[in-house]
């Protein structure tokens, strides 16, 4: 697990440094759509933040942008310097994936009049304008209805479940959107649900291993394993299978159809994950920030919502039926 992060890493790097091999110095916008754009990433020893990365990088490189990408590090002190830091240095827009959403307000009043497309967690509504501050993201309550349904199909002849889930970082808007859409989902079903186990493992394989391992001696029965994502997915399938359990008869469900959640579909081992395109959301973000610094409408790129504040990059659901046609 500890090898993955460190991949991670390492690939994350490997990022940057072509960042700083290949960008050019310009510091406007031309009519060509050229511009020196700041990318904040809130943790980029994530896989899916990373590879996020990756694609905005690929995508600005097509439009000839100069795309620096900087490591929050997970610290907010340390991305409001980012934003501080693309006011003072001429940049001409930011993408951000924010450590806190709910900072926001703080991020822009850094960034001064630097336009910023949001990515990854999602900011309140508020604190959104068209053309000025917009998410780029998926609907995270799609992400956990999805799963929800497949755990009604896959116990669809029993009235009663006792469920797991196994939360993201608790200031992560997709953490509260994939887990109230999955608790409306299961609620709505008629059945009796109880909920038997339900924490935050911040993201982490290991660290939802360890919390398995902790519930296991509560002695308490459970069904299904629901994960906000595939990570913490892959950790509860580590813990199970050193416990005995059979992974055909609890399934253990993630998001985001990474390399190795769709390896372990392809195993047998993961039952179900929900595909979000990490290389859609960097393309989109570097789609949407070339129109809003060359001051141009972004209210016609695909996905744009009615009020013009979004831009949504539809899930997908990932089985052992079509498993094969991802990664």
């Amino acid at each position: 697990m500890q090898k993955r992060r460190i991949r991670t890493g390492l690939f994350f790097l490997m990022i940057v440094l072509l960042f700083a091999l290949t960008g050019c110095s310009s510091s406007s916008s031309d009519s060509q759509g050229k511009a020196k754009i700041l990318m904040s990433v809130s943790d980029a020893s994530d896989t899916f933040r990373a590879s996020l990365a990756k694609a905005a990088k690929e995508a600005a490189d097509e439009k000839g942008i100069t795309l620096e990408v900087m490591d929050a590090k997970s610290s907010v002190d340390t991305q409001v310097a980012q934003m501080k830091q693309a006011k003072e240095e001429g940049y001409d827009g930011i993408i951000c994936l924010p450590v806190n959403a709910d900072t926001a307000q703080q991020l822009q009043a850094s960034a001064g009049d630097l336009p910023i497309v949001f990515c990854n967690s999602c900011p309140d509504e508020q604190n959104l304008e068209k053309d000025k501050y917009m998410f780029v993201g998926s609907d995270e309550a799609v992400a956990g209805t999805f799963q929800a349904d497949y755990v009604l199909d896959f116990f669809k002849n029993k009235s009663e479940l006792n469920v797991i889930i196994i939360k993201g970082e608790s200031t992560h808007s997709a953490t509260a959107g994939r887990t109230k859409a999955v608790k409306e989902a299961l609620n709505a079903s008629g059945k009796k649900i109880n909920y038997v186990f339900v924490d935050n493992a911040d993201w982490s394989d290991s660290l939802t291993k360890e919390m398995m391992e902790v519930f296991f001696k509560t002695g308490q029965p459970y069904d299904c394993v629901i994960s906000n994502n595939d990570s913490m997915a892959l950790g509860a399938i580590e813990a199970l299978k050193e416990h005995g359990d059979d992974l055909s008869e609890i399934p253990v469900l993630g998001v985001d159809a990474t390399t190795d959640g769709c390896a372990s579909i392809k195993a047998g081992e993961m039952a179900f994950t929900v595909y979000q395109s990490a290389t859609g959301q960097g393309k989109a973000a570097i789609e949407v920030i070339s129109k809003l610094v060359n001051g141009q409408s972004a209210q016609k790129v695909d996905g744009v919502s009615k009020d013009g504040l979004y831009v949504w990059v539809p899930f997908e659901k990932v089985d052992k039926s079509n498993v094969s046609n991802y990664n």
